[in-house]
């Protein structure tokens, strides 16, 4: 292979970004390629509704790129996200013999039986330990600690089936192998947010096109994760109220809205200019953007768990397209009363780039980029050339079966962000079918032995067959008296 990168897509509401890059040894990425389609006639709040249209996008991104690389793309990195994404705590609990010292093996078996649950129409995606309960005490760590009672208690990310499957089906339909999928608002929290604010309570708030995001931290775990579906797109289509089609009024949203204005300062005999004939008034307009944006912050504020409200000493991190508009961190620190808010334009990485999509550091490519660091598997395929006796488009080097021939088990990557493609899924539901059967089988050989074991026993305890005994030692004797 002539050269060594990486690929990650994200697929967002409003539109699809490949990206390729180059990790270099001192920790920074290099960007290769950007290649950008339009996706709001294939994809709606994150979520894939056109198949065949959303399959026509990630090809013609696959394509841009591997021009710009002069390098077949071989296989990518991919963001999971979008509505419907949501967190959902369970406990399972084991209860153990006295004196019972906790070992690995049974911390696996509660995080198993927690990835067995059933929800209907839901996939679980990732599965975050929150703590271990042993007895009364709570700890991060349980192994090697005596008890009679161990409660493992998780954080559940959950996804509709479908929305699971139809993006599986894409790339496959596409030809682009998956190399690793992730939960795209985890690989986003770990390229914008520092340690310090992870630990000590945080709430990112990601604010889309269509969706909005909220993940709460504390001490370094994820404790909530919700998708809401309201986004800056929302306000766009409560300005065209104003009678104006809706390209005008996410222009006007872009020069004129504001999160935050005081009523002192508002100039009731000013106007806005739509066009070069119409106007509106400045009033007006600043009410319908407050109103709506007010509405996303209550809705992304009442996804805070009442536990960690008074534990957010790492405060609000705001970050997205929406995070853009002025006065955005005045608007929530009035709806929320937390003052420290900080606005991430950019990732925490060092990031080389002339891209202007980059270097723009408004935070609408940190997702994708939060893809590209975490991928660790060279993306690059074959060398493009124009030899005129090559036919054909060999593409792709690998299909998403053939990278997960071997499943990795759940626990190796729980509270990660990995989520299993649906090929990998299934040959760990198949390896898991295989291994039952044989267990069963086993099970019943054993029952089936020790069933033939307890007849013999019985026949022998039997009245006939002890009779049967005692006659033939009678006659036995018998015959040694008349020698």
């Amino acid at each position: 292979m002539a050269k060594e990168f990486i690929v990650a897509i994200e697929l967002g509401s409003s539109k699809i970004t490949g990206i390729a890059g180059k990790k270099n040894l001192d920790g920074s990425v290099s960007i290769l390629a950007v290649a950008q389609e339009d996706s709001t006639a294939c994809i709606r709040k994150g979520v894939v509704y056109n198949i065949d249209k959303t399959v026509q996008c990630l090809t013609n991104i696959v394509k841009k790129l591997e021009t710009t690389l002069k390098t077949k793309v071989a296989h990518v990195y991919v963001g999971v996200g979008g509505q419907s994404i949501k967190s959902v705590r369970n406990v399972i609990i084991k209860d153990l013999p006295e004196e019972t010292i906790v070992t690995q093996e049974m911390v696996n078996e509660l995080m198993d039986a927690n990835r067995n649950m059933v929800y209907p129409d839901q996939e679980i995606l990732d599965a975050a330990t929150q703590e271990y309960k042993v007895d009364n005490q709570y700890q991060l760590d349980p192994v090697g600690i005596q008890c009679s009672r161990l409660e493992g208690n998780f954080l559940n990310i959950l996804w509709r089936k479908a929305f699971y499957r139809n993006l599986n089906k894409c790339f496959d339909n596409a030809g682009i192998a998956i190399a690793e999928m992730y939960l795209a608002p985890l690989a986003l929290a770990d390229s914008v947010l520092t340690e310090t604010e992870k630990r000590t309570g945080c709430v990112l708030i990601d604010l889309g096109d269509n969706t909005t995001t909220v993940s709460v931290y504390y001490k370094n775990i994820l404790r909530h994760l919700a998708v809401i579906p309201l986004g800056g797109n929302n306000i766009t289509k409560d300005i065209t109220s104003l009678q104006m089609e809706e390209q005008d009024a996410e222009n006007m949203k872009l020069k004129h809205a504001s999160a935050f204005t005081d009523n002192s300062e508002i100039d009731n005999t000013l106007t806005l200019p739509i066009d070069q004939d119409r106007q509106v008034e400045s009033r007006k307009f600043i009410e319908i953007v407050e109103g709506r944006l007010e509405e996303i912050i209550e809705n992304a504020w009442f996804q805070v768990p009442n536990e960690y409200i008074n534990k957010l000493l790492g405060g609000l991190i705001l970050t997205g397209g929406g995070s853009n508009m002025p006065n955005i961190e005045r608007a929530f620190r009035n709806h929320t009363h937390i003052d420290k808010i900080r606005i991430a334009k950019f990732v925490t990485e060092t990031i080389n780039s002339n891209n202007p999509e980059i270097t723009a550091h408004d935070g609408k490519m940190n997702t994708v980029l939060g893809l590209l660091e975490k991928g660790d598997m060279n993306c690059a395929g074959e060398d493009i050339t124009n030899d005129l006796f090559t036919t054909g488009d060999n593409r792709p080097v690998y299909t998403t079966a053939d990278l997960h021939k071997n499943p990795r088990p759940i626990n190796e990557t729980a509270g990660s962000g990995v989520v299993q493609t649906e090929a990998e899924k299934l040959k760990a539901e198949e390896e898991a079918r295989k291994k039952k059967e044989e267990e069963d089988a086993a099970q019943r050989q054993a029952e089936a032995a020790e069933a033939a074991k307890t007849a013999a026993k019985k026949k022998e305890n039997s009245l006939f067959h002890k009779t049967w005994k005692l006659l033939k030692k009678f006659g036995g004797d018998i015959m040694s008296e008349e020698e």
